[in-house]
């Protein structure tokens, strides 16, 4: 089906490339990406228009003025000018494996949104890779993650559990709660639509998840994919964390839950 691949950056054009280069290396070419950008400087515009002109897909760029953390305003604007009826979002710092998207086509339905999976690399590991190990798939082998500095965690079962066919067992077994997570995680254009889209009040921590408590309030339920849709999640600084901000988020989460509510006042318009 025609899909929008979202992907929000700011400012750190290194990690975007290699993102961009993972989605240029997706198995099936049937979608557009969008960068969804909250503000960043010339260097990521023209990293954008140096990629642009022998990308595999349509390849197109949403700016909006820095003025602090707006990231939701801005996935607001991308969900408007989506071409596709599908959504996938996900971050400038994750690099998808080359079927992440075939595997999200693979299990979207009506009346579902897609919890899918990541896996944090520190910072040594996320230096390493480069274009030519995105393009060949390497990045993606346990053995190649050891070797540059990613050390024996569970969080491999993630990486190898596709190959070995064990990513369904995996998915139904897992204690993960099923929330929409904003670096790897799709529904239809049309649900995200009906419940306004992100909340704009809320600034970093928790704003992907109200989301999807809306749109589970709203008959949307989640399915869990995280052993099938696979990113590599980039190490970096976190300085925009706030904890007044992240408390105020909680709030408005907390609220959402309470009251069931399907709908965003903060959002998109009506209708």
């Amino acid at each position: 089906m025609p899909t929008s691949v979202i992907v929000s950056t700011y400012n750190a054009p290194r990690w975007l490339e290699k993102a961009l280069i993972g989605w240029a290396c997706q198995d099936r070419t049937d979608f557009e990406v969008i960068v969804a950008d909250d503000g960043s400087g010339p260097e990521t515009k023209a990293l954008i228009d140096r990629l642009a002109g022998d990308y595999p897909v349509a390849l197109r760029h949403l700016w909006q003025e820095d003025r602090g953390f707006r990231k939701n305003a801005i996935l607001n604007r991308a969900i408007l000018a989506a071409a596709g009826d599908y959504l996938l979002f996900t971050d400038g710092d994750c690099i998808p494996r080359a079927d992440c998207l075939a595997a999200h086509l693979r299990h979207a339905a009506a009346g579902r949104f897609l919890s899918a999976g990541y896996c944090r690399l520190p910072m040594t590991t996320s230096q390493a890779i480069g274009e030519a190990d995105i393009r060949a798939q390497r990045c993606f082998a346990v053995a190649w993650l050891r070797r540059h500095g990613f050390s024996s965690t569970p969080k491999w079962l993630k990486i190898v559990a596709r190959p070995w066919r064990i990513d369904g067992l995996l998915n139904t077994i897992t204690p993960a709660k099923a929330t929409f997570n904003g670096n790897n995680s799709s529904c239809f254009r049309r649900d995200a639509i009906a419940v306004g889209g992100f909340d704009e009040r809320m600034g970093y921590g928790g704003e992907d998840r109200e989301f999807g408590y809306r749109l589970a309030n709203a008959g949307v339920r989640p399915r869990i994919i995280r052993y099938s849709a696979l990113c590599l999640h980039l190490d970096h600084a976190r300085g925009y964390r706030d904890d007044t901000v992240r408390a105020a988020n909680e709030a408005i989460i907390n609220e959402t839950l309470k009251t069931g509510r399907t709908r965003t006042e903060h959002g998109l318009p009506a209708g």
